[in-house]
């Protein structure tokens, strides 16, 4: 049989303050793609290269304080412009937060640069939404000297982040890599995009903590919703996967009908064990 020839991907994302998922990010992507193909923007001169950062290309940005909306819309700015810089050279681009990773399903026995190099891309193609929270009835802090992913087995099922976050052709992405202007999102049956900011609480209370103390009492006082949900709710198997699937290519909130819906539905599912193979 014929060697499937890989096409050319490369990986972006911009970050600050968050030193622990970038070198994640590094690692995990720089596995799949080849750190080379990384392409890293860092808010704030200020900021610490990651010591992991090898031949990915990091570019530090002066830094700029930015009402929330003003922020999103600046930083996506950016990605879309280097996107479109980097298509002229790439076949793929993927685009997400530093503390997000596109996985393929280990059941397809295929690298993630195998799997999207094979299949059929129009415009964009997203992976499920998989928001990882600690159960905070049986899960300990995270060892951060560790793997993450092995130490987390629930997940929230959610549309804000089944993002369509890899694309071949020069379209828009909208504020936080959500959705694409003017176009419909395919969601993969083999992808999945993982989410980890609700990994940890006591990561989440530092990050309080250094915002002032009204937001680590608002925390305290009123939890995370991903970390309450999997803490309080049950857990499905996996063929909540597939259903959610299901739900979210074909229903649609009133407001965003480019964004993926699961009629108000909350599951939380128990991450399949083979997803643990990932490397994250």
């Amino acid at each position: 049989m014929k060697p499937q020839k890989l096409k050319k991907i490369a990986a972006i994302t911009m970050a600050r303050n968050d030193e622990f998922f970038l070198s994640h990010w590094i690692k995990y992507y720089g596995d799949e793609i080849g750190t080379e193909n990384l392409y890293i923007y860092l808010d704030g001169t200020d900021q610490v290269t990651p010591k992991n950062a090898g031949a990915a290309h990091i570019k530090k940005l002066p830094h700029t304080d930015m009402p929330r909306a003003a922020g999103d819309k600046y930083r996506i700015g950016l990605m879309n412009d280097l996107a479109r810089e980097l298509l002229k050279s790439y076949d793929i681009v993927i685009g997400c937060d530093c503390d997000e990773f596109l996985i393929v399903d280990t059941n397809t026995n295929k690298t993630l640069a195998e799997y999207l190099s094979g299949i059929k891309i129009k415009n964009t193609v997203s992976g499920l939404g998989l928001d990882v929270g600690q159960n905070m009835n049986c899960e300990s802090t995270l060892d951060a000297s560790a793997p993450i992913l092995p130490q987390r087995e629930y997940a929230l099922l959610s549309t804000r982040y089944t993002k369509p976050v890899v694309k071949n052709a020069p379209v828009d992405w909208g504020s936080g890599f959500h959705s694409i202007s003017g176009h419909n999102f395919h969601i993969d049956k083999n992808l999945y995009l993982l989410h980890f900011g609700a990994v940890d609480m006591q990561m989440l209370e530092q990050k309080a903590a250094a915002r002032g103390a009204d937001w680590l009492n608002h925390l305290r006082r009123r939890g995370n919703g991903t970390i309450n949900a999997v803490t309080n709710l049950p857990a499905r198997d996996e063929k909540w996967l597939r259903r959610a699937r299901i739900l979210q290519t074909f229903a649609r909130p009133i407001y965003a009908l480019d964004k993926p819906g699961m009629f108000g539905l909350k599951r939380v599912v128990k991450i399949p064990s083979r997803f643990k193979k990932s490397g994250i």
